[in-house]
């Protein structure tokens, strides 16, 4: 099997925007470079006793309690460490992260569109080395480009892939079947990468990412359609390299 990355995606700040990009160095045992580097804890969040260790999801403010996050847009500036957040409803904002202001200027700014009855934005959180994907252990996401055509079309809408924030989305395969290659082993680019686990979806992919209004019954379609709520798999970086757009995506069969 030999097919294609047709679309790379990071999301630097988890639930909070995502911008595409064409090529990363993949690092073996690793999280993508700058994807959920940050993510915004909330009045409820429980640490753990192991100073800043991995949260699990419901730690943080997400798309599944503030819908209009899925409409942030976000830019990176890696060299100048700017991050550039736009809102159709809200002004632009700049964030320095250098400075020590930034948590309070990025709450400020997040708080209109937090629902009333949601828990306080609180601050940003990170982890050295990592990034704090759904899973504890350090993942990559891949997706299929026919899975979500069909998808799109027993939804009765032409769904964004922003939807469902993923890292990898590649072309070829018959819609779904990357969920039979779990065990399996994948040469993506250079890189070598595990398949892990599928990933079973939540109330974010019914949400626009345009408006950040809940326009779309992804769950409810792929359940009745399919018997699951799963779209894409969780992958491991088992060997270092670079992943660029038109990359060959290779299954080795009997790894």
């Amino acid at each position: 099997m030999d097919h294609c990355i047709k679309q790379i995606w990071r999301h630097p700040i988890k639930s909070m925007g995502c911008e595409s990009i064409s090529s990363v160095e993949l690092l073996k045992n690793g999280t993508m470079p700058w994807d959920r580097v940050w993510a915004l804890t909330h009045s409820k969040t429980k640490f753990s006793s192991k100073k800043n260790s991995w949260l699990p999801t419901s730690s943080f403010l997400r798309g599944t309690i503030a819908p209009l996050f899925m409409a942030i847009s976000i830019e990176l500036d890696e060299i100048n460490k700017t991050l550039k957040l736009t809102h159709p409803n809200l002004p632009d904002l700049l964030v320095d992260l250098d400075n020590l202001e930034v948590n309070d200027n990025l709450i400020s700014w997040v708080k209109p569109i937090c629902p009333e009855n949601a828990p306080n934005p609180a601050s940003l959180y990170r982890v050295p080395r990592r990034g704090l994907t759904d899973t504890a252990y350090c993942s990559v996401s891949v997706l299929s480009t026919s899975s979500l055509e069909l998808l799109s079309s027993k939804v009765g809408l032409d769904l964004d892939p922003r939807r469902f924030r993923g890292n990898f989305w590649f072309d070829g395969v018959e819609a779904f079947q990357e969920l039979d290659w779990i065990g399996k082993e994948l040469k993506v680019g250079s890189a070598h990468l595990k398949v892990v686990e599928p990933i079973e979806r939540c109330n974010i992919t019914k949400t626009s990412p345009i408006n950040g209004e809940r326009d779309a019954e992804t769950l409810d379609a792929l359940f009745s359609n399919f018997g699951h709520k799963n779209f894409g798999v969780y992958c491991q970086v088992i060997k270092s390299g670079n992943v660029s757009l038109g990359d060959k995506v290779t299954l080795f069969a009997n790894p």
